[in-house]
């Protein structure tokens, strides 16, 4: 890959931007970050990034603040950077707080999209920019059909997914209209050591980890029965690039192929410190306890449920990494769980 190429990631600092940064640096890119004001250092994940971490001295990973709710600093540094591609990962992810955030949600996540798309067209480069947007499985919601694919109606059950769904259309209109190369990656979850501590999956492995060292005694988790496709992030920012390495914009559905439940993941994730969850009581008064040791470590807790549930939902196996990709994922469902429980268990 040629070290001319200039990408351009919005808010770089969290899972899929940090991993997305590695793989275009690797690639000898000049990779741009935007990333928002914070009274804390919130940059953890891409230290060993930059060409001095002790000093944030930059090499070929800059960051520039900026905001997907200000215009026009998005033309600024659009204008200043030039780049060759951008990757839109801003968002407030959270599908529970988005309904507690839901005008906030709607501002980044949907019209910070348009705002993006507006600032290359400012710019004018809509001809020389390819544009990726990160869109969601939480666009099907109430699934209409079993497997999801690219034409599956939407039906999002989520201020979250609503605002997805105008960023995912913003980006159809801006193609069609003024011939940009975007493109919408329709990502079922996508897990790693990386991912924020209010997820559920690094939720229960932190939890286990604590458990594991006697810091901690139980956690609490909502719907226990809660079905989704997990892969691991790696593959997916690889399927991000590669969507933008095609001949023509299409919009394409990113998965694994497998579901599994909360429930399992927490068992696999007891098992892999040698511990056998059995689960007792229904809905609310359900608990897991150990079976070697009869103490609970898992409660149920109804605030953690969400207003609307999303229908289990399952796609085929992912369509990029089948087509494209020559190599297998990074990692299935039972090695990302030891994965994660191994990482924390070091870092506590």
């Amino acid at each position: 890959m040629c070290c001319s190429l200039t990408d351009l990631c919005v808010l770089s600092v969290f899972q899929d931007g940090s991993y997305l940064a590695e793989f275009l640096l690797e690639k000898g890119y000049e990779v741009h970050g935007i990333l928002r004001r914070s009274s804390s250092f919130n940059t953890g994940r891409i230290e060993h990034l930059y060409q001095n971490p002790q000093t944030h001295t930059e090499g070929n990973m800059k960051l520039h603040y900026g905001d997907l709710t200000d215009s026009t600093c998005l033309v600024k540094i659009i204008n200043q950077v030039k780049p060759t591609e951008i990757y839109n990962l801003g968002a407030q992810s959270h599908v529970k707080i988005s309904f507690e955030l839901a005008e906030y949600t709607a501002n980044v996540d949907g019209v910070g999209t348009l705002r993006l798309l507006d600032a290359i067209k400012t710019c004018g480069l809509t001809n020389s920019v390819k544009f990726y947007q990160a869109s969601t499985s939480e666009l099907y919601g109430k699934v209409q059909e079993i497997p999801q694919k690219e034409t599956t109606p939407f039906y999002p059950r989520s201020p979250y997914g609503a605002a997805k769904l105008y960023a995912y259309w913003i980006v159809v209109n801006f193609r069609e209209a003024y011939n940009l190369f975007a493109v919408n990656g329709i990502l079922f979850n996508h897990e790693s050591p990386r991912r924020g501590a209010n997820f559920v999956t690094r939720k229960i492995s932190r939890s286990v980890a604590k458990i594991h060292l006697g810091q901690l005694e139980s956690f609490s988790l909502g719907n226990l029965d809660s079905k989704r496709d997990w892969g691991h992030a790696k593959d997916y920012v690889e399927a991000m690039w590669l969507m933008l390495q095609q001949e023509e914009p299409e919009d394409l559905v990113i998965a694994t192929g497998e579901v599994h439940s909360v429930r399992e993941f927490v068992e696999k994730s007891f098992k892999h410190v040698g511990k056998t969850i059995v689960w007792e009581g229904k809905d609310e008064n359900e608990v897991g306890r150990c079976q070697e040791t009869g103490v609970i470590h898992v409660k149920v807790d109804s605030k953690y449920y969400r207003p609307t549930e999303v229908v289990s939902r399952v796609r085929v196996r992912v369509c990029v990494c089948v087509c494209v990709c020559s190599r297998p994922p990074t990692a299935q469902f039972k090695t990302q769980v030891q994965l994660s429980c191994l990482m924390f268990r070091v870092l506590l």
